[in-house]
């Protein structure tokens, strides 16, 4: 009888205890690690990592400095691609990384780096040389890109990667390593044959109901992501489809793929190599991607990395060692914050958040990132009345003491990296409309177009893209940069006109709304220099309406300034009207006309956007193409160092309807970082709004760059 009753109890226990066995397993990976590389240069070509709380908002460990020391791991002083993994008994680590510098040519390594460790801080390592340990590789050019993932059947590690020989395409091969994670003890044999014969690099395996997901970089007519699939890990390899995976035109490669704790699906990022971007999309049947990258925020820029979920205890053991107080106390994630223009001064313990137009000061939550091992509390979250103190504490370090500061600020006017912003108010929707370049590309290589909605100029709605040169246009698909728009009522019927610059041609595309869809032309309406013009780009576009008459200008140029009237179709230039007006030696680039009190105001740019003095002059004339006179005191805007404004140029004017009253935007350096990335600061800039003023003589006041921004402004209705 007690053994019937036990069997009983064990029958209705059983469920509940697997349950909560799989309740326990699900729930054992608390964060994720982040391990990457950050650039092509040799002192970038190392192992970095960083943590997450929820795989969306990763903050760098050892202040995004190196983990280990690739001088000491690496055959060639470098290494690139890293790829960690958890070993099949929970507790032992593997990585493994391209021996590689990339100086030295993408034809000169022939070597991989196995990596292995106990507790994720202290790592023993050894070099594979292929060429060297495998006879029949004397045609070996390269090694990329290698990863590992356990086989059940073999009950060894398998590591596969890239490999080049002779004028054949890359292959991903696989070998198996041996017990000690120190060799490989099998010959590299193929594992993916591509259907096209095309070269395959960085591939990435994820397991799945049983099924092997190989994620890969094909290089075939179009290169980006493609997914085959197989039920047996080192064979049957076959294409789920021909689709890309990849959410962007923009060139990719370095696809890393990770499960979500929390079981809602599965992260595909990769790295935006030409862009200088990363993307991350979401999943949860391997097939459709969505981007996320609104979600995500890193405070360092990976190259080509893989994440790992990782255990409330092993969170702990790597900020022990490795997270600083001054990174856990600017990791404030609150959506209210504007991240990209966080000040944080270490060496006073001093934190400065900028915050959006109606935050509530009196009780504002920073949203600290939550990490094992580590607190950041306050006794207050009132910032109305200055600075709140908070105490930093990570377990077995310490604690420290910090000031954070929060103020809202309207500086700049779009949440993230835009430039060249062009504005107009649609008498349509009763709107004002920012038309920028999409921004934060390496050597300005956006591809798409975006416009943002304002009923006060302060707070600001993404309308998402509008033109997307890949999709949309036929005769260009680089440098999407520097548009412009105008509102005209066509048979009582409003039409936008959208002149755009596209691979250093200037295009026009209609829409029947501000936000689009905009139709492009189908060609350019200006591909060459005109008549005079010695040099310069065929870029930044300007249309004016002119009030006296009602005809239509043109005006474009870098180098030159040149305009002419446009035909009534709005998509052609009428023929002969085209002069050279360029006003002086201080032109760059970036013309704006706008009309005041009888008067045509010329503004442009002068110096290069990459450097930190370029700046906006100005010029009149009488007419809409005539000879533009140049006051001696003429400069609108320029750097202020004193608060940390740089390279402020490329504007548009607005003046509020029915008032006299005119606002400059422009963009800038972005804010605090701008100023320290050289020359690459040209393509990370920001788009600001302030106050315009006119003396009483007509000639404009120089306007003082401000974090603050404008108040809100109310448009009256028409009676």
């Amino acid at each position: 009888m007690r053994k019937s009753k036990a069997v009983f109890l064990f029958c209705a226990l059983a469920p509940l205890l697997l349950f909560a066995q799989a309740r326990r397993s699900s729930q054992q990976y608390s964060a994720y690690l982040f391990a990457y590389f950050t650039g092509n240069a040799k002192a970038d070509e190392s192992i970095h990592f960083a943590i997450s709380k929820d795989g969306y908002n990763f903050r760098a460990l050892n202040s995004n400095r190196p983990v280990l020391s690739s001088e000491k791991i690496s055959s060639t002083g470098g290494v690139r691609d890293p790829h960690i993994l958890r070993g099949a008994d929970g507790k032992t680590f593997y990585m493994v990384a391209t021996d590689m510098v990339s100086a030295l040519g993408w034809n000169a390594n022939r070597a991989m780096v196995l990596l292995k460790s106990n507790d994720l801080i202290h790592w023993s390592s050894s070099v594979v040389n292929i060429q060297k340990r495998f006879p029949g590789n004397d045609s070996l050019l390269r090694v990329w890109a290698p990863q590992t993932i356990y086989d059940d059947s073999a009950k060894k590690y398998m590591i596969y990667f890239s490999m080049k020989h002779g004028k054949d395409p890359d292959k991903i091969y696989y070998a198996y390593a041996n017990k000690d994670f120190t060799d490989l003890e099998t010959t590299p044999r193929q594992l993916f044959f591509s259907p096209d014969n095309a070269a395959c690099i960085d591939g990435d395996m994820i397991k799945k109901d049983g099924r092997y997901y190989l994620f890969f970089k094909t290089e075939d007519r179009q290169p980006g992501i493609k997914i085959a699939v197989s039920n047996r890990l080192t064979y049957g390899y076959a294409m789920q489809s021909n689709d890309y995976v990849q959410q962007t035109a923009s060139p990719v490669e370095g696809a890393g793929t990770f499960k979500l704790n929390d079981g809602s699906g599965y992260v595909l990022m990769y790295d935006m190599y030409t862009s200088g971007r990363y993307q991350f999309t979401k999943t949860t049947d391997l097939r459709n991607f969505s981007i996320i990258d609104k979600d995500v925020s890193m405070n360092f820029h990976p190259r080509h990395g893989t994440v790992m979920p990782i255990t409330e205890e092993e969170t702990e053991r790597l900020v022990k060692e490795w997270l600083s107080f001054d990174d856990a106390i600017s990791s404030a994630g609150s959506k209210q914050i504007k991240k990209l223009n966080v000040v944080s001064d270490t060496a006073a313990k001093k934190l400065f958040l900028p915050v959006k137009a109606g935050t509530n000061l009196a009780n504002f939550n920073p949203q600290f990132l939550p990490l094992a091992g580590v607190s950041v509390n306050s006794k207050s979250q009132n910032f109305t009345h200055g600075p709140v103190q908070y105490s930093v504490a990570i377990k077995g370090r310490g604690t420290q003491t910090y000031q954070v500061f929060a103020k809202e600020l309207h500086n700049p006017v779009l949440d993230g990296l835009y430039a060249d912003p062009d504005i107009i108010y649609a008498e349509k929707t009763k709107k004002f409309y920012i038309y920028p370049t999409s921004d934060g590309f390496n050597n300005w290589s956006g591809t798409y177009f975006k416009t943002f909605s304002s009923t006060d100029l302060v707070t600001w709605k993404d309308e998402g893209v509008i033109l997307d040169l890949n999709k949309d246009v036929s005769w260009a698909k680089r440098n999407a940069w520097a548009p412009t728009v105008i509102e005209r009522k066509i048979n009582g019927q409003y039409k936008y006109f959208y002149y755009f610059c596209a691979a250093q041609k200037i295009g026009v595309a209609v829409a029947d709304n501000p936000t689009g869809p905009f139709i492009d032309s189908g060609k350019p309406l200006i591909e060459q220099r005109p008549d005079g013009a010695k040099g310069g780009q065929q870029i930044d576009p300007d249309v004016f309406q002119d009030p006296k008459t009602g005809t239509y200008f043109l005006y474009w140029g870098n180098g030159y300034m040149a305009g002419a009237e446009l035909n009534d179709d709005m998509i052609s230039l009428k023929p002969n009207t085209t002069k050279l007006l360029t006003p002086d030696t201080t032109f760059r680039e970036g013309t704006h006309v706008f009309y005041r009190n009888g008067t045509y105001y010329f503004m442009w740019s002068e110096d290069d956007t990459r450097s930190e003095n370029y700046r906006v002059r100005y010029g009149t004339s009488d007419s809409p193409l005539g000879k533009i006179r140049v006051p001696q005191n003429n400069l609108v805007i320029a750097k202020d160092p004193f608060v940390g404004i740089y390279a402020t140029g490329h504007n548009s004017t607005i003046q509020v309807p029915g008032r006299d009253e005119w606002y400059l935007v422009y963009h800038r350096f972005t804010y605090p970082s701008g100023i320290s990335m050289g020359r690459a600061a040209g393509y990370n800039r920001e788009v600001c709004i302030d106050k315009l003023e006119f003396n009483s003589d007509g000639s404009i006041k120089q306007v003082k760059p401000t974090h603050e921004g404008v108040k809100p402004i109310a448009v009256k209705a028409k009676d």
